[in-house]
């Protein structure tokens, strides 16, 4: 892998030990104990100023995506610095409602959405339903109706545009389970807008993520804007134009655009739109704010060199990070301390699987008590931690200057239990 430690949000090595801000590693490990998610205050502020330079003196809006990282600290931060929030669930409305947010602050996505979930957000008067279907229509049309209340709503339309990522994550073909489909598109925003209890707001696209050129963004807005003119010369006007998101991020060779080149593309397409080019812009980033300010702490348990591979058993795991194997992710590795003798690594989990590893084919020295960090973190880690293999969840922390906060304490067994109860003895 060719990432540099300069790429890697508030890392640095001081006389050969690895920090995060002014932070040891090896003081957090001693602190708070292994395996342990790390984050980055700097790396999260310097993000959110890329993209609130790139809506600053305009319209328009960003909202964080929070699937990527959900953890109250992190979005307590989005939202100070004026952010709203795309959810894809009714446990993210109520974090987002736990850090102060609005309704007007959120955006409600996903193709499952339950006539509960539908209700919450309805009651939250969220800002904007982003529909996936007809029956949705259907149903959020009576379950507004049964309120007395009118829902906001824009269409996620499937433009059928590859995003050149890794199929797991790419939602905007036409063969995906997500949007409405492009040729179907507009007799479907005639049936939304005939719904009494619909206001029909804003248009919605979003192709994937980890989304690395900006020919596909390029491509999906033209269908948009396509299709933007259809609707007014149907007659059906919009009050906004959400983009989603799908930023890319440097794991390893990439070489995504920046915020700023993105943004500035798109917005290059609308101007030309005479029916679109008024209309604020909603722009959707996760990973693109999250992943490179984030870390997962680890300690080697067992070096096991056989005939054909070299294993580094940590004490980190697919539970605790599951995109190397879920994505076939590859994502850096460090030492939190260097030393001579390097030797080819793959770096392995104790769960009982396999697929259980974090990387492959790593070349450093390794020692076992030594700690490692799989840096770019910060997206996709916890949010998609589980307890396989009765594992608890690790702890959060954010790093601040010399400042250290616990962001989430480590999970325990007696946690896991609490949820859990035997039947009675017949």
């Amino acid at each position: 892998m060719s990432v540099t430690i300069e790429t890697l949000g508030g890392l640095s090595r001081r006389n050969g030990e690895l920090f995060c801000e002014n932070v040891s590693f090896r003081s957090l490990a001693e602190r708070f104990a292994t395996p342990l998610y790390v984050y980055s205050r700097s790396a999260l502020q310097a993000r959110i100023d890329d993209w609130s330079r790139g809506v600053a003196g305009t319209s328009d809006r960003v909202f964080y995506a929070m699937k990527a990282n959900n953890n109250l600290a992190v979005l307590d931060l989005f939202l100070r610095a004026g952010f709203g929030f795309d959810i894809v669930s009714r446990g993210e409305l109520e974090r987002a409602l736990a850090v102060g947010a609005k309704g007007s602050d959120i955006v409600y996505s996903g193709v499952g959405k339950t006539e509960e979930d539908l209700r919450a957000a309805l009651k939250a008067d969220v800002l904007c339903f982003n529909v996936e279907s007809i029956p949705e229509l259907e149903r959020l049309n009576a379950t507004a109706a049964a309120m007395g209340r009118k829902a906001r709503i824009s269409l996620r339309v499937n433009p059928n545009v590859d995003a050149k990522t890794h199929p797991y994550i790419s939602t905007g073909l036409k063969n995906n389970k997500f949007g409405i489909a492009y040729d179907r598109a507009l007799e479907t925003y005639q049936a939304a807008a005939s719904m009494s209890n619909l206001i029909v707001t804003g248009i919605d696209c979003h192709i994937g993520s980890q989304i690395t050129e900006l020919e596909p963004f390029v491509h999906a807005a033209d269908k948009v804007l396509d299709l933007i003119e259809e609707l007014h010369q149907a007659g059906i006007r919009l009050d906004h134009i959400d983009f989603g998101g799908g930023l890319g991020v440097r794991y390893a060779d990439e070489t995504p655009p920046a915020a700023a080149e993105m943004l500035a593309a798109v917005r290059s397409r609308v101007a030309a739109r005479p029916a679109a080019a008024h209309l604020p812009l909603f722009f959707e980033p996760g990973r693109s704010l999250v992943a490179n300010c984030g870390s997962l702490l680890m300690r080697v348990e067992y070096l096991k060199p056989t005939t054909a591979k070299n294993f580094c058993i940590v004490d980190a795991a697919m539970n605790d990070m599951m995109r190397p194997t879920l994505y076939q992710a590859e994502m850096p590795i460090l030492p939190v301390v260097e030393r001579e003798g390097a030797e080819v690594w793959d770096i392995v989990g104790p769960v009982c699987e396999s697929g259980d590893f974090l990387a492959k084919e790593r070349t450093f020295a390794a020692h076992q008590g030594d700690l490692l960090v799989m840096a770019a973190a910060g997206a996709y880690g916890m949010s998609m931690a589980s307890n396989y293999n009765a594992r608890p969840r690790a702890a959060e922390v954010l790093v601040d200057g010399e400042h250290v906060y616990l962001v989430r304490r480590r999970e325990t067994t007696a946690d896991m239990l609490a949820l859990e109860s035997r039947i009675p003895q017949l």
